[in-house]
This record gives structure tokens, sequence and C-alpha cells, in this order.
């Protein structure tokens, strides 16, 4: 596993501190950020998943904690848009730069508007995908939110 991913370089280019938290990817694993919350032992509200979407065509990042579901209604309200829905993985893919299960809000080929769940606040640090698979990092969420440039929403269902 690389100690440096496109995401670690840019939280420290933006002095944001954090941990780094290797696991045992399982791409077989029915939801992967539950597999990674069991794996380092931690609650899975406090293990934040990384996804792609798109609101009226157009690219979101949205990261929610690891045990929920976005709600597209919420989503599309909070970027002012009308329909919400999923990116198509090899797009996420392309925009990104990072492989699907290992996407992360920090160091994006290309910066999209992101939106970060307001149930983050309710933690010290939270554990957000390090930009490769088998790999979280632990952050204070408004460092996060600072480094990603990303605000704080209702964004589950």
């Amino acid at each position: 596993m690389s100690k440096t991913t496109a995401a670690t370089a840019a939280l420290t280019r933006a002095g944001v501190a954090f941990t780094p938290h290797p696991y045992d990817y399982d791409p077989d694993a029915p939801r992967i950020g539950l597999q990674a919350a069991a794996a380092l032992g931690r609650a899975p509200e406090e293990v934040f998943k990384t996804l792609m979407a798109e609101v009226d065509g157009q690219p979101v990042c949205v990261v929610v904690p690891s045990d929920c579901d976005v709600s597209m209604k919420k989503l599309a309200a909070a970027v002012g848009g009308k329909s919400a829905q999923m990116m198509k993985p090899a797009d996420a893919e392309r925009l990104t730069g990072f492989n699907v299960g290992g996407i992360s809000p920090f160091g994006q080929r290309r910066r999209v508007p992101t939106l970060i769940d307001e149930t983050a606040q309710l933690f010290d640090d939270v554990l957000i995908n390090g930009g490769q698979r088998g790999l979280l990092l632990a952050l204070a969420p408004a460092e996060a939110a600072r480094a990603a440039d990303a605000r704080f929403c209702d964004l589950t269902a």
C-alpha cells in the first residue's frame, strides 16, 4: 500500500492533520464502509463513505456515514437542483482519478461541489477514504470540510 496518495498529499499541502488507518479491503463485502468500520473497530456512523453523484447532470461529491443511504431529494435540494442520481462508476473514476472503493473528497482530479453529512460534526474525528482501497484517514470534521471546500448539510434518507 502506498504511503502517499493524491488525497494525503492534498491534505498535507493544506496543512490538515490526519492519521492514516489502513485496513484489509474486502472487495466482496456487501457494504465496503461497514466492512471497513468493523475491520477498524469503529462505529459505522463515524466511518464516512465518499460517493459521486450528479445533480441535474452536474457532478457532486457526497460524504455520508457508511451505515446510511443518500437521500437524492435532499441532495438535489442542497445544491439547488431538481433531480439527483448516483454517477456511473467509470465516470466517477475518470472524474476523480481514484478507483471506486478508494474515492476520496481530497485531491480529486477535478474539484466539484462537495457536501458532508451534518452528522460528522457530532464527532471529534471521522474516518474518510484516503484515496485508495484499504486506507481511511481520521481527521476533524471541520478540517475535512475546509480541505475539501465542503459544506455540511442533511443528506441521508
